[in-house]
């Protein structure tokens, strides 16, 4: 069993919060957490990606009909919003 002497003296314990800051990937606005939607509020744009056929669009709300395969599919946001995948001006590779 190990045991963990603790100091909790005022002056010595020193807690930080870092709040995380996400940026668009197209127009660079920085807000602190994440954008409501997962959608921009200052460009409202996002980049999307066919699930049937890859093709990927940027734009604020999903077309009915996929423009490249031309079915009605489902779309995964594959925005960057983090220094992982590039952030701002990236798609985020692992989606």
């Amino acid at each position: 069993m190990t045991l963990f002497n603790i100091n909790m003296r005022k002056d010595v314990v020193r807690v930080e919060k870092k709040e995380e800051t996400l940026a668009c990937a197209l127009c660079g606005y920085t807000a602190s957490g994440k954008f409501v939607g997962d959608i921009c509020p200052k460009c409202g744009l996002t980049y999307w990606k066919c699930v049937n056929c890859g093709y990927t669009i940027t734009a604020a709300t999903l077309p009915d009909v996929c423009p490249h395969c031309e079915k009605k599919c489902d779309f995964e946001n594959i925005t960057c919003y983090t220094p992982e995948c590039g952030g701002p001006g990236h798609i985020d590779p692992r989606l």
